[in-house]
Order: structure tokens, then sequence, then C-alpha cells
């Protein structure tokens, strides 16, 4: 049976940070001053340095701008679903430019796509980013297009097991892979707690992902999906009249370690040299860690990228394995994992070429 191989990731985001000024805001946007106290306390502990967004929270321009942040998010007058859908057209195609440039596909490779897959859960349009990726790179019209829509922070992982899938069974395939997201159009007005401190992971970023038959990068050896009984209210995501409306239960973390330490993935750990889990948060990350019995540096390169980047969703584990992937030596063994509605945990065993 053909193997399939990740044979490389490029990685962008846009150019505003805007941790620091979002930690303000919000502290602003509390109206309790014990809520605020704790809230600072969190934001210290987060673990996050840096976020980017495509808003720009530092606009002086003095008149409205379409990425002026503190002209988007007014209090008491948070923009609707279609304010924030016409900045996702806009934006998103030049994020999405920015991750395939760095791609840097050769002619070669270039005429070899065959598929195109889109993972993305925060903004949508028709026809829409597959169409770009076609338009911008050039490729034949007769290229399969698949969206992979409103999964979550674990799409990526689901794309890769259809990418797998495609090389596979056509081991002459080119597939290129796309997660883009703009989490940062999804800020609500709330007072509460727990819906604040989840904004305070989330940022703007986007994956391009090469796959083929070709033997470079890791090989995708096996997937596995596992669903946390009795936990499907502890994330979810749905639209709304003024954006997509997140709930991420502080549960999460809690639930997430107790199902790693029973079961579930546990039989999976023993021999795997790799880890790119998917930094959902601070305390996603230490669940982890205590639930597998890892020691401190397996999840080193989650760490340096939910401090440097903070959590993405779908493009988020593609910024780990990326990492991974310039630091990982010949016949080291890997487990990709990210996690999302459900409960549930997507993971991908994979070895270094």
């Amino acid at each position: 049976m053909t193997t399939a191989y990740l044979n490389r990731i490029a990685t962008a985001v846009p150019r505003h940070d805007v941790h620091d000024a979002f930690v303000v805001f919000a502290e602003q946007m509390l109206n309790d001053p014990r809520l605020r106290a704790i809230f600072r306390r969190m934001a210290s502990r987060s673990e996050i340095a840096h976020r980017y967004s495509f808003l720009d929270p530092n606009s002086t321009s003095g008149h409205f701008s379409a990425h002026d942040a503190n002209a988007f998010y007014r209090l008491g007058n948070f923009p609707s679903t279609a304010r924030r859908m016409e900045l996702f057209e806009q934006c998103a195609p030049q994020l999405m430019k920015q991750a395939v440039d760095r791609l840097a596909l050769s002619d070669e490779e270039r005429s070899g796509i065959t598929h195109v897959l889109v993972t993305c859960c925060t903004g949508l349009y028709a026809p829409g980013l597959d169409f770009e990726i076609v338009d911008h790179l050039g490729l034949s019209p007769s290229v399969e297009r698949t969206m992979i829509g409103f999964m979550g922070c674990y799409a990526a992982i689901n794309a890769l097991k259809l990418a797998r899938h495609i090389v596979r069974s056509h081991p002459e395939a080119g597939v290129l892979m796309l997660n883009l997201e703009l989490c940062s159009l999804h800020l609500q007005e709330t007072q509460d707690l727990e819906q604040v401190l989840s904004f305070l992971v989330f940022a703007d970023g986007a994956a391009a992902s090469l796959i083929t038959a070709r033997e470079q990068g890791f090989g995708m050896d096996s997937f596995r999906a596992v669903m946390v009984p009795e936990t499907r209210n502890l994330i979810t995501w749905k639209i709304r009249g003024l954006g997509f409306d997140m709930l991420l239960s502080g549960q999460v973390p809690v639930e997430l370690g107790r199902a790693l330490h029973e079961g579930g993935l546990r039989a999976d750990s023993p021999g795997i040299d790799l880890w790119a889990v998917h930094p959902g948060g601070r305390s996603v990350l230490d669940a982890v860690e205590r639930g597998l019995e890892l020691p401190p540096h397996a999840l080193a390169a989650s760490r340096n990228v939910l401090s440097s980047f903070g959590n993405m969703s779908s493009a988020t584990v593609m910024f780990v394995l990326q990492e991974m992937m310039r630091q990982a030596r010949p016949g080291q063994q890997g487990c990709a994992m990210s996690f999302g509605p459900g409960l549930t945990a997507e993971t991908m065993r994979f070895h270094a070429v």
C-alpha cells in the first residue's frame, strides 16, 4: 500500500501583534472589579506572549478603517455577522497567498497538484478560498476541491486523513492543503468571565502543506479519533447574529486529562519520540502532559507555538508540525493530536523520513 507523506509546511500570520492590546481591552470590558482581577491573574499565567490579527489595535487614522480594531469593536456596538464576514472575504485571501507562496512550489510540484483541501471554521463565502487558491497558483480548473468546514481545532488532522486516502488511492496525486482561520473576527461583548478567557488564547493564522507519495518529510502512518463520553456540551461553536458564538468550558482540560489518563490514547504512547499536540491553551497542554505522563520537554514545540502565536484553531497543529519537521531525525516516531467539539481528540501517527 502506498504511503502518503506530508512533504513540507509553510505558515503565515497577519502583521499586527494584538495580545497586549486585547488584555487591556478585555479588562475594560468587564464591569466587575473582582472579575477584572481574576482576568488579569489568568492572563499573566496564559504563557502567551504574542497573538496576531489582521485588525490593527494601534490605528491612529482618525477615521473609520476596515482594519481598525478600535472602530470594529466598540463597546455597546459590536459588529454583525454580515460585517464580520465582509472582512473575512477581504482578508482571508491575503493570508492564504502569504502561506501558499511560502510553500515555494516548484513548477513540477505546481503542475502535479490534483486536489485542494481547505479547512476553516471562522468564515465562509462561495466561490471561496478553494477557488482563490486555484486562481492564485494558476492550477488546472479540473483540480478536485474539498472544503472541510466548521470542525474547529481538529480539522487539520481530518484533512490530513483525507489527503492520505487520496494519495493511497491515487499514488500520482498531489494534494495542497490550506488551514486558515481568522479567529479575531469573533470577539463577543460579554460579562461572562469564562467566555472572555476563551478569547484570550485565539488568534489569526494559516498553514499551507503539500502531501504526495514522494518520500520526504513525515510519513503518515495511521489515524484515530477518540470521543470523550458525556462531554458534548463543553465546546460549542454556533453562528449567531453578532458573529460566531463559542463556548469553551473550563472543564475541558480536566475531562481531557482524565480521558487520556484512563485509556483512550494511552495505549498509543509507548515508542513515540515526537508529540505534536495542539496548544489549545496552557491548561490543555498541562493536562495532556499529566494524562500521558510525558516529560516536560515533550511538548516544547507546542508550548513555543502557544507563546509565539496563540491558538489559531485548525492551523495551529500545523505550526507545531512545521517546527518539529525542522528538528526531527530520520526514523523518529511521532503522534499529532488536536482537540475540538465532541469533546474529541483526533490523532495521527507519523514517522520522520
